[in-house]
């Protein structure tokens, strides 16, 4: 059997898997699915299910980047019919698998791995995958991914961040990774059972800066020693694949590779005011040696340049989970602000409590239209910095605003855990302090 024939044919095996499980049902995309399911047998993308994980894949014929979507020449961020396939499966999800286990995973301070099996099982990381690689892409999908992220983020910020984690890895590799890289660490993201992988920028620094991370990559004979301190690492106890900024003196901050061995690595755990599902966590690299190929980037200039565009996607990604948290917050609102009665009638019927959730609906639309437009860009090459920066600065304040009116037009009610909005503003207070992460 050929190579493309057995690749063929474990890609038939997990779909078959998936078509003859129970979750697309219980998302209610089954008909949408089966379709997917027939294109994606079709095109055969290979997914082999993992005994254990060994980061020893082939190295491709030169790295594998996806091309660029072309420029559409109006400004229309109608999703196609795959996004909003997508969307929908994301939406589905969210509203009834992550939001029923929200306040547990909350009070947990991590997530039921069933939840993240069943996020894989939605195909997420493989989605921005070169087909060459093992994965579904065909063409950069940072809208793609900035609608998902939004669907789930609907449901629970903080799960959402959890399942979400491993596919900033892989969209980075994919970005910015050499043909060794790409062969060596891509494929395990293809399986049936991806690893769990972070991206750590942050750092317990006050007033932190991601483009002057004090953890530092020294160059040694033959490799780098990384050494520094990374903070709110998503599922930092179980991850088995980081990518770490570093900053290279001389030359400027960087992306490094790195397997996860706590051998040589301190991990402690690091509860947050918000996001307490993705059990975030500490990690600790005191001269830590990785090989001279760990760095993102051929060149001093060509790492800089991708650390920086890795922060801008960065940012994105937590625009879009406060865009899809702030809706959610819109969505629980308004029936309770118009059950609610006082003096004999709903609350709603008082001007400021209607003009707080009209702001509300107002200040949502510009966030998501800000953050599409700027992925939009991005996504066909062009420049977005300045984009990306609008985005960023609308919803790091509209964003908090949404979490603090969505508690005060509760009342009391929503300074209590029996209520979800203390928990959804609590996670939007997230949105001007975390970097990395999270990548689309």
């Amino acid at each position: 059997m050929s190579i493309a024939d057995q690749s063929m044919a474990r890609g038939l095996r997990v779909l078959n898997r998936l078509a003859g499980g129970t979750l697309l049902d219980r998302l209610g995309v089954r008909k949408q699915s089966e379709r997917a399911i027939y294109h994606a047998s079709r095109t055969g993308f290979g997914v082999a299910a993992a005994a254990a994980r060994s980061f020893k894949g082939s190295k491709p014929n030169g790295a594998k980047r996806l091309p660029n979507v072309g420029d559409p020449g109006l400004f229309d961020l109608t999703p196609s019919e795959d996004q909003a396939m997508l969307q929908d499966a994301a939406q589905r999800f969210a509203d009834e698998a992550l939001r029923p286990a929200a306040a547990d995973a909350n009070e947990a301070s991590t997530a039921d791995q069933a939840l993240l099996d069943m996020a894989n099982e939605l195909g997420i990381a493989i989605l921005g995958i070169p087909e060459e690689l093992g994965g579904a892409g065909t063409e950069r999908s940072t809208v793609t991914n900035v609608l998902v992220a939004e669907a789930l983020a609907h449901g629970d910020m903080g799960l959402a961040f959890a399942c979400l984690a491993p596919s900033a890895v892989s969209n980075a590799l994919v970005l910015w990774g050499n043909a060794e890289q790409q062969g060596t660490y891509l494929p395990a993201f293809t399986e049936e059972s991806s690893p769990v992988a972070a991206l750590a920028l942050a750092e317990p620094t006050p007033l932190f800066d991601p483009m002057t991370p004090a953890t530092t990559a020294t160059p040694v004979d033959g490799g780098w020693t990384l050494s520094g301190i990374k903070s709110l690492v998503p599922n930092a106890a179980s991850c088995e694949l980081l990518i770490v900024g570093a900053m290279i003196e001389g030359e400027g901050p960087a992306l490094f590779v790195v397997e996860s061995d706590p051998a040589r690595m301190k991990i402690a755990a690091d509860p947050a005011m918000g996001l307490r599902a993705a059990a975030t966590g500490q990690i600790r690299f005191d001269e830590v040696v990785v090989p001279a190929s760990a760095r993102l980037g051929a060149s001093a200039e060509a790492a800089t340049a991708a650390y920086r565009e890795c922060v801008r996607l960065s940012r994105l990604a937590w625009c879009a989970m406060a865009a899809g948290t702030g809706k959610a917050v819109l969505d629980y609102v308004i029936p309770y602000v118009n059950d609610r009665q006082a003096f004999g009638e709903p609350i709603s019927h008082r001007q400021s409590v209607a003009f707080m959730v009209a702001n509300i609906a107002i200040e949502l639309e510009s966030m998501r239209l800000t953050t599409l437009r700027a992925a939009s860009l991005a996504e066909q090459g062009k420049p977005y910095a300045r984009e990306a920066a609008i985005a960023r600065r609308l919803c790091v304040d509209k964003g908090m605003q949404i979490g603090s009116d969505g508690v005060q037009l509760l009342g009391g009610h929503g300074f209590t855990k029996e209520y979800p909005v203390e928990r959804w503003y609590r996670d939007l207070r997230a949105i001007g302090v975390m970097e990395g992460g999270l990548l689309v």
